[in-house]
């Protein structure tokens, strides 16, 4: 048989493959099997409408839609945020945030940690304090988010 490729993209989930045609159908099925449940779980990236009726593509939700891809673990791990607690608080709280949770409170952080199986962090609210200090984190009553300076301090 020929070698076949195909490159695609539905939502924020890219397929490429190439070989056999027949392998190639059978892995493309199983994508197309499963595409619902995917983009149920993936992000897609925002569209902003910028000026008079014009739309683009953001910079930060490409940014935020490569952020919601990784798993909680991957992404402290990749930011170097295992061991500086105020550092995982505000890797946490961008991951959340990347994943569509705009404002958040200390126990959205803890419930992430837990739930992902990662150390607890000592204090959470300690954490959000140093980070509100250091700019990393503005708070909006009594919730919170990340600020441009926060998510360029990690990325």
């Amino acid at each position: 048989m020929a070698n076949a490729k195909i490159d695609f993209t539905i939502g924020s989930i890219s397929f490429s493959g190439e070989g056999e045609e027949s392998w190639l159908a059978n892995q493309l099925d199983k994508i197309i099997e499963k595409a619902a449940d995917l983009i149920k779980i993936t992000p897609s990236p925002q569209v902003i409408t910028e000026g008079a009726g014009t739309t683009a593509t953001h910079a930060a939700a490409k940014e935020d839609a490569a952020i919601a891809a990784h798993t909680l673990p991957s992404f402290l791990k990749e930011k170097n945020a295992t061991k500086i607690q105020a550092r995982k608080f505000l890797a946490t709280t961008l991951w959340l945030q990347a994943r569509g949770q705009e404002r958040m409170m200390t126990r959205d952080i803890v419930r992430a940690l837990k739930g992902s199986s990662q150390s607890r962090l000592a204090n959470a609210s300690s954490e959000l304090g140093k980070n509100v200090s250091n700019g990393f984190i503005a708070r909006d009553g009594d919730r919170f988010f990340v600020t441009d300076q926060g998510k360029a301090s990690l990325l």
